[in-house]
């Protein structure tokens, strides 16, 4: 009985959660492959059957209604206080360019956002996270040639935590690649 009881409270708990409180993975060390951001960006295509829909990464898009938005969030690290990459963010961002120049994401345009935890005041945190994009946007296209027209930073500031519980978490300072939606 007190079983039973405590998965109708989970599943109860679960049913009264607010859709804006989706859990987002950042990704980072070694969760960062080619397949991990080709997953999280690639637009979903499948191929609908009489009763069943089988996903497919290659599949003709016949049946997809609604483009829909995706991304990835990334732990690119920065010095404090500062855009500059360090060589972990480098390592990564090399992983990145070399999935963004793929098949499956290169007819694709993306938002870099750069997002700051809320120390530093918000006219601050707004232009250092532009900065850390902007950063991440010349690497790609320096680096791995990626074109600049399929690349937009975009400086978030502290407006979406994801950790609101501990303000000054690292995954509040991150960077998250958007695919755009034409």
């Amino acid at each position: 009985m007190k079983i039973k009881l405590i998965f109708i409270l989970i599943a109860f708990s679960l049913m009264i959660l607010p859709a804006s409180a989706q859990i987002t993975k950042v990704l980072e060390g070694d969760e960062v492959t080619e397949a991990a951001l080709i997953e999280a960006l690639a637009p979903e295509r499948s191929i609908r059957t009489r009763s069943i829909k089988v996903f497919s990464a290659d599949a003709e898009d016949t049946a997809q209604a609604e483009p829909v938005s995706t991304s990835a969030s990334m732990l690119i690290t920065f010095g404090t206080n500062s855009a500059e990459l360090t060589a972990n963010a480098m390592q990564q961002l090399d992983v990145l360019g070399r999935a963004l120049k793929m098949d499956s994401l290169a007819d694709f345009n993306f938002a870099i956002e750069g997002h700051t935890d809320p120390r530093g005041g918000e006219s601050l945190n707004q232009q250092l996270s532009k900065a850390r994009a902007e950063a991440v946007l010349n690497y790609l296209v320096w680096n791995y040639q990626i074109s600049a027209s399929r690349l937009t930073a975009v400086g978030k500031g502290s407006r979406e935590l994801l950790n609101s519980d501990n303000r000054t978490a690292p995954e509040n300072r991150r960077v998250t690649i958007v695919r755009k939606v034409d």
